[in-house]
């Protein structure tokens, strides 16, 4: 139910075809987690991502798409429909479904980490990197991922240090030579966060660095920083697919065979689960809009 849901569901609602969305309990996505959002065409000020995700949901609904908060346990197919296994026991039949369920990014659990995740302490460096303008910035991964947004970030921040838990890197060759070779970022090696410092400001807090261990010697240190970013990788939404015949790769997003069916002939998906690459809101909307234009064409193809 984040941006690649909805726009599925508003283009599905807009072609009659009655969408009900499963927008799971813990609804919208990852731009739950995100304070301002300012790189989603149309808002010409700062939005936040609980306000952007209302506004994709009203937007369904007013076409006639219906929501439920529930979440998927399994899917099965039954003679020409599948069926949706929801908690509490409920079921529904649909003709075909999209799938759009994310990828959760993956987070380090620190002391005080609730208090900043998504306010100080993020996991998109692309999507929230300006806002940090001539501050000292953490990027916490040690792969490629974690590479290319630290360069990023470089264009505004002051200084970023990557602290990585091992000596050794997993990132490309190519990607930390650029990295080593940049001025603005330092290695910050064989450390784990413990802890996020906060601060308290009003009814919010603010990030003021982190408490890390050394994971050789033990030494406790602080590093001073006014944003963090984790780079640690994605958890593909996908568990209750087990069974259903819809394959996924060595990482557990979901594998299309054309366009944006999946391997199952019917299912559709978009979204986070799908995409390993760009991981943008607008891009997940973009996906939502093919993946319901694809399920309309298979229908009419189907006489549905």
């Amino acid at each position: 139910s984040g941006p690649a849901g909805y726009t599925a569901a508003l283009y599905a609602a807009r072609a009659n075809r009655n969408p009900i969305v499963i927008a799971g309990y813990q609804h919208g996505g990852q731009l739950m987690l995100t304070n301002d959002v300012e790189n989603f065409p149309g808002y010409t000020q700062p939005v936040s991502g609980p306000q952007l995700m209302a506004d994709l949901r009203f937007q369904a609904e007013k076409f006639g798409a219906k929501i439920i908060e529930s979440d998927a346990k399994s899917i099965n197919q039954e003679n020409d429909h599948f069926i949706v296994n929801m908690r509490g026991g409920k079921k529904l039949k649909a003709k075909c479904l999209i799938l759009s369920t994310g990828a959760q990014a993956k987070w380090l659990n620190a002391e005080n980490e609730s208090l900043v995740k998504g306010s100080g302490v993020g996991t998109c460096a692309t999507c929230d990197g300006a806002f940090y303008k001539d501050k000292h910035v953490l990027m916490i991964g040690g792969g490629d991922s974690a590479m290319t947004e630290a360069l990023f970030l470089t264009r505004f921040a002051s200084k970023v240090s990557i602290i990585h838990r091992r000596e050794s890197f997993r990132a490309s060759p190519i990607m930390m030579d650029r990295v080593k070779a940049h001025p603005k970022i330092e290695l910050v090696t064989s450390k784990v966060v413990k802890s996020w410092i906060v601060q308290s400001e009003g009814n919010r807090y603010l990030l003021k660095g982190a408490e890390v261990i050394d994971t050789v010697s033990g030494d406790v240190g602080i590093i001073e920083a006014s944003g963090a970013f984790l780079a640690i990788g994605h958890t593909p939404n996908v568990g209750f697919l087990k069974g259903s015949g819809v394959e996924v790769d060595n990482e557990g997003y979901i594998i299309l065979k054309e366009f944006t069916m999946t391997s199952v002939d019917g299912i559709f998906a978009c979204g986070d689960v799908v995409d390993k690459r760009y991981r943008q809101a607008i891009t997940a909307a973009g996906m939502g809009c093919q993946a319901a234009l694809d399920a309309e064409k298979w229908l009419e193809s189907k006489e549905l």
